[in-house]
């Protein structure tokens, strides 16, 4: 019996050929860089990073599904197995063309949070992948539960055993996903560290007012889990022919805003009375309440520029924007024990209560960055 269970388990849906097109997977390029320098040339990276670059567009445009992919009902793609990583059930798939997407598919409350918070960032000018609600997948060469097999793989010991594509001729449908598109530029890494820990943050040589208004910002999300891997180094050249070269245009990105709209996880009343100040007084701000006692992110105070800077691009949003953050990341389908209508309601006040937080404060001058809060 238990034999029967996990076969279906692993075994996809339903019976079908992949659709003519050209499903090869097109991995995105990391910044080139040698084991030797490349602890160097991140270093040079981080250190002159942009927080935001005005014009700055997404690195994919239209909805997913509708220029790659197949229609706005239902995205085509092709299972690519990967080692699991985290926790929330995923999988990458390649849409014909090539582009790698990862999809996050179950009741997860990731779906919801990344694609608002994500959007919100973009709104804002800020660099971020796209990250989309759509209604069907149809994955060929996916498990029923792909997340559950590379993992029952992984553990004995036999995680190549579906091959790189899955099943032949077969697919699963999964409904209401999370279609992730990364953002356009290569990552800036080593073999040592992947992405960027709030804390190095201290030595950056960029605009005051940009980080402490980037720094508010993951405060007002409440983006608790932020290890190094969350955020992203990435660079807006185009990749040199030959590794080691230093990047003229590097950003700071924010890649993984799950873990946010909580604590823990689109959470409305936590996240509506969490206060954003930990000290209005000074412009403190801290993460220690949250999940993980701050992780990456250390304590500090905000300048008023800061403040203002974020404030005026929040206030600029219309009701219209902020219902539509939480609309399109389908928060009333995931908090359904609430109307659709109040939900909505309830979050775009929330959003206008934690907005006003910011706007109604004035921080004093001269603020030091650290604090002993």
């Amino acid at each position: 019996m238990m034999a029967g269970i996990s076969t279906w388990l692993l075994t996809a849906e339903a019976r079908g050929s992949l659709p003519s097109g050209s499903f090869d997977a097109s991995p995105q390029i990391d910044w080139p860089v040698t084991p030797a320098h490349a602890a160097a040339i991140r270093e040079d990276a981080l250190s002159r990073a942009a927080v935001r670059e005005p014009g700055l567009l997404r690195g994919s445009s239209g909805p997913a599904g509708t220029s790659t992919g197949g229609t706005a009902d239902l995205l085509t793609c092709r299972y690519l197995a990967d080692e699991p990583s985290g926790t929330s059930p995923k999988f990458n798939c390649v849409l014909d063309g090539g582009e790698i997407v990862k999809v996050k598919y179950g009741r997860n409350s990731e779906i919801h949070a990344e694609a608002a918070a994500t959007n919100l960032l973009s709104l804002l000018g800020y660099p971020a992948d796209d990250v989309r609600v759509v209604s069907r997948v149809r994955c060929y060469g996916c498990p029923r539960f792909p997340f559950l097999a590379t993992q029952l793989l992984s553990i004995a010991r036999v995680p190549a055993l579906l091959g790189p594509h899955g099943y032949d001729d077969a697919y699963t449908d999964f409904e209401w996903v999370a279609v992730e598109r990364r953002f356009n530029a290569p990552a800036i890494e080593t073999p040592d560290t992947e992405g960027w820990a709030w804390y190095e943050l201290k030595s950056s040589q960029a605009p005051r007012t940009e980080l402490d208004a980037l720094r508010l910002l993951a405060v007002f999300l409440a983006h608790w889990d932020n290890k190094s891997e969350n955020q992203r180094l990435v660079c807006l050249d185009q990749s040199p022919a030959q590794p080691d070269q230093p990047c003229a245009r590097p950003m700071l990105m924010i890649q993984d805003l799950g873990a946010t709209f909580g604590p823990t996880k689109v959470n409305i009343a936590a996240w509506r009375d969490m206060p954003v100040w930990a000290n209005r007084a000074t412009c403190a701000v801290s993460m220690k309440p949250l999940p993980y006692q701050g992780a990456t992110f250390p304590d500090a105070r905000i300048s008023e520029a800061g403040r203002a800077q974020l404030a005026q691009a929040l206030s600029a949003l219309s009701a219209d924007q902020i219902k539509g953050l939480f609309a399109d990341a389908r928060f009333p389908e995931y908090q359904s024990a609430t109307d659709d209508d109040r939900d909505l309601e309830a979050w775009t006040s929330a959003f206008r209560h934690r907005v006003n937080q910011i706007a109604s404060t004035s921080c004093p001058a001269h603020q030091p960055l650290t604090t002993n809060h």
